[in-house]
């Protein structure tokens, strides 16, 4: 996927509505992105906050132990309550479908959520829904 792709694909997502063509561009120039297969955990409940990711397409099950608990979907964020909040991962993310990720590390959100207010704005919102 081509930056442009990359920038398009954040744009029609609801998670970004209110982000400008150049924050779009930052946050997708801050990421990579990453094809998971089925089956695939992108995060592991009780690890550390190493990442996060946007997906853009696919879903995810959010597991507690063997209990899946939530289901996530193109547009979601998942991984940065932890980062934001500071502490270890509170559940597993399994991939329900091959999906499509923007994938940052740590330094990425953190440098994202300093400098780009609309991913700011966006990472608060996902922290709300999801804690």
């Amino acid at each position: 996927m081509s930056p442009d792709q990359v920038v398009q694909s954040l744009a029609r997502l609801n998670t970004f509505c209110d982000a400008s063509e150049t924050e779009l561009r930052t946050i997708a120039e801050a990421g990579s992105i990453v094809t998971v297969p089925q089956g695939w955990s992108l995060i592991w409940e009780k690890t550390g906050a190493d990442k996060a990711y946007v997906v853009l397409a696919g879903d995810l099950d959010v597991r507690r132990g063997k209990e899946v608990v939530g289901h996530l979907t193109a547009g979601d964020v998942v991984g940065e309550v932890a980062i934001v909040r500071r502490r270890l991962r509170t559940a597993t993310v399994v991939a329900a479908t091959p999906l499509e990720v923007l994938h940052f590390t740590r330094e990425a959100v953190e440098r994202l959520y300093a400098e780009v207010p609309a991913f700011r704005a966006s990472l608060d919102r996902a922290v709300i829904e999801h804690a």
